[in-house]
């Protein structure tokens, strides 16, 4: 793959990925639903030399073949991620985690605030190669963690527990839908900065905007109160 099929791939949006996850994991069932069936035909076969399988046995070889098809297609696509799974969530696995939780989330949200989830996603799956090399001990790795596990899952949950005819109400003088999209738009930002500090190898920079992050997170914080 080139360089620019690559970045059209960047270029995708979170529900064309997660269309993409869901067409590669229905091709995993197809494949083994034919090994399945397959399986089951050849241990018939070799039964059958030993023990004359009759009407029953071909009718009972059947009925496996088709409840083993039919557990296949009832395997869920890909398995729902948890907001409280996220920060037991090995680093490297986090990006695709959180983007996968970000998608589930999407579709409740205003649609200025589905743009920015769209663009965190595309910067996750940037960053997800990034963090192979850290260790979970390390400044830049807690400060990813933090990041995606902690701040990105309170500001929308917080969203989330406001009743929907309050989001674009003003409450202590703040309406919460622009707080979401404002939050949404820090982290966005913040994702990038951590990008090219990685990618410039100057991870004690990730460090250094904590205290305003901090003071901007805790506003995601109060969403929810």
């Amino acid at each position: 793959m080139n360089r620019f099929d690559r970045q059209g791939k960047r270029r995708q949006s979170l529900p064309a990925r997660a269309r993409q996850r869901r067409i590669a994991a229905a091709m995993r069932k197809l494949r083994y639903a034919v090994w399945t069936i397959l399986a089951v035909l050849v241990a018939s076969i070799v039964a059958g030399f030993f023990i004359p399988l009759g009407i029953t046995g071909v009718m009972v070889t059947l009925g496996v073949m088709l409840a083993a098809v039919l557990l296949i297609i009832a395997m869920p696509p890909e398995r729902s991620v948890k907001v409280e799974a996220l920060s037991r969530t090995s680093l490297s696995a986090l990006p695709l985690q959180t983007e996968i939780w970000l998608e589930n989330q999407r579709k409740g949200l205003p649609t200025p605030a589905a743009a920015l989830v769209d663009s965190i996603g595309v910067k996750l799956e940037t960053l997800a190669p990034q963090l192979e090399r850290l260790t979970d001990q390390e400044p830049a790795a807690q400060e990813v963690r933090k990041l995606l596990a902690d701040h990105l899952p309170e500001l929308v949950t917080g969203y989330q527990s406001i009743p929907q005819p309050l989001r674009r109400e003003e409450r202590n003088g703040r309406v919460p839908e622009q707080q979401l999209i404002e939050g949404l738009s820090v982290i966005d930002a913040e994702i990038t900065r951590m990008s090219e500090g990685l990618a410039s190898g100057d991870l004690n920079r990730l460090a250094i905007q904590n205290r305003f992050l901090e003071m901007k997170y805790q506003e995601a914080r109060q969403l929810g109160h």
